[in-house]
């Protein structure tokens, strides 16, 4: 894969998660802090982001969404085919909401 490639691919999930977390943090505020994983500093910023805003932090070669993808039982949780599959989401739910949030620095 090139590089011109890879850019490119991260400018598109950026942009795509900017815009999903600003819709979700101005439709439903709490619920997008907990499935987000942010404070609410930085839901106050992606709700006050213009458009060109949104679009310029898009732009940039970093990858600006987090997963929470550091801890292996809540990922295992999440991965699980089992039958009881509603369970183990509603587990990775309650750990990943006592997970330390997102600030800003």
């Amino acid at each position: 894969m090139k590089s011109t490639d890879t850019y490119n691919d991260i400018k598109e999930v950026n942009l795509s998660y900017l815009m999903l977390a600003q819709n979700m943090v101005r439709s439903d505020r709490e619920a997008a802090i907990f499935r987000l994983g942010i404070s609410e500093e930085i839901a106050d910023v992606l709700g006050r982001l213009t458009p060109g805003q949104v679009l310029k932090m898009a732009s940039s070669d970093m990858l600006l969404c987090n997963f929470r993808f550091e801890d292996t039982l809540l990922l295992d949780l999440l991965a699980n085919h089992e039958r009881d599959r509603g369970v183990g989401h509603l587990h990775a739910a309650i750990l990943a909401a006592g997970r330390p949030v997102a600030t800003i620095a």
